[in-house]
């Protein structure tokens, strides 16, 4: 029986070889590329003359933003949401422009409430390490770290239904938060839109007990949203106080199972960082204000940290097996059989509890925003198409005709993934190496800025 090490070798020997692993190069590693048989074509818009033609087979990438399932799409994901997230803290490129700087703004986060002790692994104000409820030293990686103290006596329903509906209470934040900020300026709420606007870059991080909490941007513009400077009365102490009065004044109600009502609410860790203009090297000063200078890279770690490091499931839950297979926590298998069992009761059906079990009953998306804060991934996206595409044409000597030419594309699905363990191991091979070089090249154009 052939060895892995003689597979990799048979395969690297392949004739094929130098043409699969441009395959694999041209979707950075991707770790389960959708395979694609056909054709594209660039042709000329008026006359209709074929200018280029390539056909064969590509792969495409998978796009999944779990580093736990493909590591080279979660960066790639990572990148966008990175210059998503600057341009709205920045200015200066994507539209937006660099007057941003200048309005009040605010690092927020808020996060679950309690429903019931866990352990931790916290420290001291000097570094050392607090003994947990349980009395004992817990180091980082501990297992136990996030579990109850107590399983019998922890709200498991609780904590499911309030994950259910986070966005929720995130919707209703933002809308308490324009009413507080208008109560402080001496508006009333239906005057604020006309003189302010509320722009905000959120994104979603799992904790170790298996609830989000919430790390955003806010920012306070006038009424056209980025390009309209903030009105006189905006200042950073408004904007912060208004924020923990919303936070404090967001409620909302549901029942437990047997009827009980649940009231929904935001734990009382609540923080709010001002934001400064770049210049400081550090995320923080000693004053606990937040610069620009490494914040985007902050929040799009937890973008990606959200989508790929939930300690649940990978993909959806199926069946009852699936849950009894999972290679997870206790705890965190408890979230999803509660997710799992409430899911089955007619009063929580609009929650669609089955569907998101696997996120630990979290239904909303990881990094959201509002439509003033920034641009859009959908133009980011675009942008990348279009400097792909640049670089087609001027590699063809095509530069002069871009405005009339169409690309024509006629793809076949012909299956996801690589044809064995040698080939995906390969790709990771391939993907490890594209990510040290794209390291090394940050790496030199942070030393030379």
């Amino acid at each position: 029986m052939l060895t892995l090490d003689d597979r990799l070798t048979a395969r690297v020997q392949a004739l094929d070889y130098q043409d699969w692993r441009i395959k694999v190069r041209a979707v950075n590693g991707c770790a389960r590329p959708i395979r694609l048989s056909g054709a594209h074509q660039l042709q000329d818009d008026t006359t209709g003359r074929v200018l280029h033609h390539h056909g064969g087979d590509i792969f495409a990438p998978c796009g999944n933003r779990r580093s736990a399932v493909c590591p080279a799409c979660s960066d790639r994901y990572a990148a966008d949401a990175f210059h998503l997230i600057r341009a709205g803290l920045t200015g200066g490129h994507k539209g937006i422009p660099a007057s941003v700087t200048d309005r009040p703004r605010a690092f927020v986060t808020l996060t679950a409430p309690s429903f019931g002790p866990v352990h931790t692994a916290h420290l001291t104000k000097t570094g050392k390490r607090r003994p947990c409820g349980c009395g004992e030293y817990h180091h980082d990686d501990d297992t136990r770290l996030g579990g109850p103290l107590d399983p019998t006596t922890y709200d498991y329903t609780g904590s499911v239904l309030w994950q259910a509906h986070a966005g929720v209470l995130w919707q209703r934040f933002t809308m308490r938060l324009r009413r507080e900020i208008a109560k402080r300026a001496g508006l009333k709420a239906r005057e604020f839109t006309e003189q302010a606007r509320l722009s905000y870059g959120k994104v979603a991080e799992y904790q170790r007990r298996g609830l989000v909490h919430f790390h955003a941007v806010v920012r306070l513009d006038g009424p056209d949203g980025a390009t309209s400077p903030a009105p006189r009365w905006a200042h950073p102490g408004l904007l912060e106080d208004a924020v923990y009065a919303a936070a404090g004044a967001v409620l909302v109600r549901t029942c437990y199972p047997d009827g009980t009502e649940l009231p929904l609410t935001w734990g009382t860790q609540v923080d709010v960082r001002r934001i400064e203009p770049a210049g400081s090297a550090e995320l923080e000063d000693e004053n606990g204000q937040i610069s620009e200078a490494r914040l985007a890279a902050y929040i799009a770690k937890y973008a990606t940290k959200g989508t790929g490091k939930s300690e649940a499931a990978d993909r959806p839950i199926r069946s009852q097996l699936d849950i009894d297979h999972l290679k997870v926590t206790e705890h965190h298998r408890r979230i999803i059989q509660t997710a799992w069992d409430l899911g089955e009761l007619p009063a929580y059906e609009d929650l669609k509890l089955r569907r998101w079990a696997h996120m630990l009953a979290f239904r909303g998306h990881f990094l959201t925003k509002s439509l003033a804060y920034s641009t859009t991934f959908k133009a980011i996206r675009g942008d990348r198409r279009a400097f792909r595409l640049a670089e087609t044409l001027e590699r063809l000597g095509l530069t002069e005709q871009v405005d009339s030419i169409a690309v024509v594309n006629n793809w076949r699905f012909d299956g996801a993934g690589y044809r064995d363990d040698a080939e995906r191991e390969l790709a990771a091979g391939i993907a490890e190496r594209i990510r040290d070089d794209r390291k090394h090249k940050y790496s030199r154009e942070n030393r030379h800025e």
